[in-house]
Parts: C-alpha cells; structure tokens; sequence
C-alpha cells in the first residue's frame, strides 16, 4: 500500500496516576529521521522509543514529544525526593577540596542542599522499565494513528499517480502510431525533393530506399518504447504493492525521462515532440509528488 510521509498523531492515557501524552508528526524526507522531545524521567526510553518507531516507518522525518503529567491533587504533583547518589558524589567531592587545599569551612546541610538537583520529583526515581509500560500502549496508539494518517494522504497520491501515468500511456502510443508515418512521409519528402532537383530525370530507387533506410534507422525508437512500457508496467506494479516504494518510483521516473529525451533527439518530427512535451510535463509533476511518497 502506497503511504505518505506527511501525518500526525496524537494518543493521551492516564495510566498508574500519570497522564501520557504523545504527539508525533512527520514530514518529507530522503531517509528516515526520528526526533525525540522527552521529560528528563523519560530519558532512559530514549533508544526503545527510537527503536519501536523506526520499526515502524521506513521514510521520513518523524518528530515526536511525549509529555508525562501527575494526575490528582496538588499535593500528588510536587512530592519531592532526595537525590542520594549525587549527594554522595557532592559530598565526597567537597571533602577531598577541602582536604586538598586545607580548609576550615565545615560541610554542613546548608552547603549541601544548595547544591542542584539535590531534590528531584519523586516520579523521576521510577524505574525506565515502570515507566515504559505505562507508556508503551500511548505510544503504540499514536503510531497507528500516524500511520492511518499517511495511508490515507497515500491513497490519493496513489490515484493521481495512477491518472498521470494513464495519460502518459496514452501520449506514448500516439508516439508508437505516429513513428511508421514519420519515415513513409520522410521517403516521400525525399522523393520530390529529388524530382526537384533532377528536373524530372529518372531516379535511382535504390539510392532513394538506401537513404530512407538509413534515416529509418537512425530514427527507429522502437527499443525506447519498448523499455519504457517496461517502466510503466513496473510503476503501475508498485502502486499496488504493500512495500515502500517511493525510492523505486523515483528510479523508474528518471529513467522514462532518459527514455522521452532519446525518443525526442531521434524522431526529428514536429507531432512527436508535442506529445514527449506533453509526456516531460506529466514526468515533472509524478517526480513532484513521489518526493512524499514512503
């Protein structure tokens, strides 16, 4: 199924007396890019949220910001604790400058409860993995809504996709009717122009087919044409399959522009470079929206 890169979800569960709350949006992008905004209680999850969204995206830049709220009252919202291993660490620290250099001063409670982030909120002392099971169906929620999002943006990506490449089918077998005309018409012009010139004296048929041969092959775009049906039915097989195929498509265009520009210098006839005008016009605007693509 063809996604988008562009969506938001949104998931908010009160779970254990915490209200999580997860917000994630995600745009373009060459490749996948994962931003995390996360409470400092939240830090130790870092890398498994990383990882549990990337499991679940193959492109695009996804910012995510994840809050974590005390439910209840007042009194529930501002329990503090005491950070006992850094006051540790502070107080060792101290007691060996104080030896170090000499000093008289006393390492007293008012030295030491000065110190920052000696009392810390009582819910940053929950272990990571408490702390990820009240997260994990949250998270799980606003991914599946990110992604319902991007599914939806893909279907109609998918159907104006599909209706370019249906005119581009159709200019491209204008093209493959028009190529055998275009060296019969060549033979005729050929013909009077030597007439012309002659003054009406009888004219080698073999010379005149001779060049005409050579113009017809010099000009055939029989193989473009060919590759470039090949690119289309591949295209077409991609829009209906269930992998990212954004990096495939945006191949595929740049090769049926290498196709169109080779049909264009060798057929030399004015109809056929309307319609690969018209085909380069419709290239453009598929290669625009493939950027969005998954």
């Amino acid at each position: 199924m063809i996604s988008s890169m562009t969506g938001y979800g949104k998931a908010e569960r009160v779970l254990a007396g915490r209200k999580f709350v997860v917000e994630m949006k995600s745009v373009n992008h060459r490749y996948l890019e994962v931003s995390l905004r996360l409470p400092g209680l939240l830090l130790p999850l870092e890398a498994e949220v990383k990882k549990r969204i990337g499991e679940q995206f193959s492109r695009g830049r996804i910012e995510a910001t994840i809050r974590v709220d005390m439910e209840g009252n007042a009194e529930g919202g501002s329990r503090f604790s005491l950070n006992l291993p850094l006051i540790r660490n502070y107080h060792a620290l101290l007691g060996q400058m104080k030896k170090e250099l000499g000093l008289e001063d006393e390492i007293n409670l008012s030295v030491m409860a000065g110190f920052r982030e000696a009392f810390v909120p009582a819910e940053t002392l929950q272990e990571p993995g408490t702390l990820l099971e009240g997260l994990s169906p949250v998270l799980a929620e606003a991914i599946g809504m990110l992604k319902e999002m991007r599914q939806r943006e893909g279907e109609s990506l998918k159907r104006d996709l599909g209706e370019r490449l249906t005119l581009i089918a159709g200019f491209l077998e204008r093209i493959a009717g028009r190529a055998p005309q275009v060296v019969l018409e060549y033979q005729r012009r050929l013909g009077e122009r030597v007439r012309e010139l002659t003054g009406g004296m009888a004219i080698d048929e073999a010379r005149l087919l001779q060049e005409v041969a050579i113009m017809a092959d010099r000009s055939d775009i029989t193989e473009e044409i060919v590759r470039f049906r090949s690119h289309m039915e591949q295209f077409a097989g991609l829009l209906t399959g269930g992998d990212a195929a954004g990096r495939k498509i945006d191949f595929l265009i740049q090769e049926m522009g290498r196709e169109i520009n080779t049909i264009g210098s060798k057929s030399g006839d004015a109809e056929i470079a309307r319609y690969v005008i018209e085909i380069k016009s419709e290239l453009a605007k598929l290669r625009e929206q493939v950027q969005n693509i998954e």
